[in-house]
């Protein structure tokens, strides 16, 4: 009996050891203090300059003052308990005093990246109370069709094509989702919330190249990528999702920084998709906690890339808005 009970208080030592580490991993994050030189400042164009504002994980408005179009409408930020525990579902009155504060009022388009809840599930309210219409792959189509958005205004679009809203020309390429990508495969049916988050299947990945009189931006929500695909492709700006990206190889950031920096050009890469969007967008932004991501590794890869290649490197604040029209 004696060796049982002592197997016993072993193994529940070694659980609350593991429980412990665990805990404290997610809740230890990298001090986002240390960068504050990188911080984007807030824009000096007036209203009819072309201006991003970054809105968490990969959401940016992009607004010239004419035509407002967004990526990856999300606002709700499930927090931990709720989406290892339960189910989750857009918070209406939460999204709309989101909007309010961003100064949307109206969006011409919701362009959806890939179909995991942190890029899609706001997306359909979000086009509801803007009157936007929702542009995806099949499975966030299905996002929108559970939630009740009128077929008329969900465009399943593939990549390569092509739209104009405004002066804003806006094109998808393939991409691809951060290995594993999980949860993988794609959301064949309506998908009716609440809903566990691995519902939300990754579905197709886009980049999405917008140009814009003179100013190309290319928008990647995943640190993944599809080799060749930005090939004669060209942007000034890359709007760089790094997520989990520290927990990678030096292989896998160099071919990334290969295929989506290099290979376009660009001068100016701004990092998104880092910070914990666990978290209330009310709350000062931390990085990904430890446990998910290395976001000190990442840094240092990109501020190494960036002194060698001649490419500014800035992170952005939330809720301000940037001016991308100076960046050419």
């Amino acid at each position: 009996m004696r060796i049982f009970t002592r197997a016993a208080a072993f193994l529940g030592l070694c659980i609350l050891a593991v429980t412990s580490w665990v805990y404290y991993q997610l809740h230890s994050y990298p001090e986002i203090q240390a960068y504050e030189s990188l911080l984007v400042p807030a824009s000096s164009g007036g209203e009819r300059s072309l201006r991003a504002t970054f809105l968490g994980v990969s959401t940016i408005l992009l607004n010239d003052g004419e035509t407002a179009i967004l990526t990856d409408g999300f606002f709700t930020r499930p927090n931990t308990a709720q989406l290892l525990l339960g189910k989750i579902a857009p918070d209406r009155a939460l999204i709309a005093n989101y909007l309010k504060r961003a100064g949307i009022g109206k969006l011409a388009a919701v362009i959806v990246q890939h179909s995991h809840y942190d890029h899609v599930m706001d997306s359909p309210e979000v086009a509801l109370q803007t009157g936007a219409i929702m542009v995806g792959s099949e499975s966030t189509a299905n996002v929108g069709r559970g939630w009740g958005l009128p077929e008329d205004r969900i465009w399943v679009r593939p990549p390569g094509a092509n739209m104009d809203f405004g002066k804003f020309h806006v094109t998808l390429i393939e991409s691809g989702h951060i290995p594993p990508g999980f949860p993988g495969g794609e959301i064949t049916e309506p998908l009716v919330t609440p809903a566990r988050a691995t519902a939300y299947k990754v579905g197709t990945s886009y980049a999405m190249l917008v140009e814009h009189e003179g100013t190309s931006i290319l928008i990647n929500a995943s640190a993944g990528f599809a080799p060749g695909t930005l090939r004669n492709r060209h942007a000034d700006i890359v709007f760089l999702g790094i997520g989990m990206l520290g927990k990678r190889d030096r292989a896998y950031m160099e071919s990334y920084w290969r295929e989506v920096v290099e290979t376009v050009g660009a001068r100016h890469v701004i990092p998104i998709h880092w910070d914990n969007f666990a978290r209330p967008l009310d709350d000062p932004l931390q990085p990904i906690p430890h446990l998910l991501d290395d976001f000190d590794a990442t840094m240092r890869f990109l501020q190494e890339k960036g002194a060698a290649q001649g490419v500014e490197i800035r992170l952005p604040q939330a809720w301000r808005a940037m001016d991308l029209s100076s960046s050419n």
